[in-house]
């Protein structure tokens, strides 16, 4: 999924989600032109964090 997939299902601004990619918080993949998440890395990353109380978000659909 694109930055801005996600960054609409987890609603936090894209400039924190590349923050996150920068310091290796977040679960991707880089790619010359972008980079990517895989929609169920990003699922067991926010299932660790829901559950520590840190991050909010919706449930990711099959649509990615």
């Amino acid at each position: 999924m694109t930055i801005d997939q996600l960054s609409e299902i987890i609603q936090f601004k894209r400039r924190t989600i590349y923050d996150w990619v920068h310091v290796g918080y977040i679960p991707h993949h880089k790619f010359p032109k972008g980079v990517r998440f895989k929609a169920s890395e990003i699922e067991k990353w926010l299932n660790k964090r829901h559950k520590r109380g840190r991050i909010g978000y919706r449930k990711l659909t099959d649509n990615f």
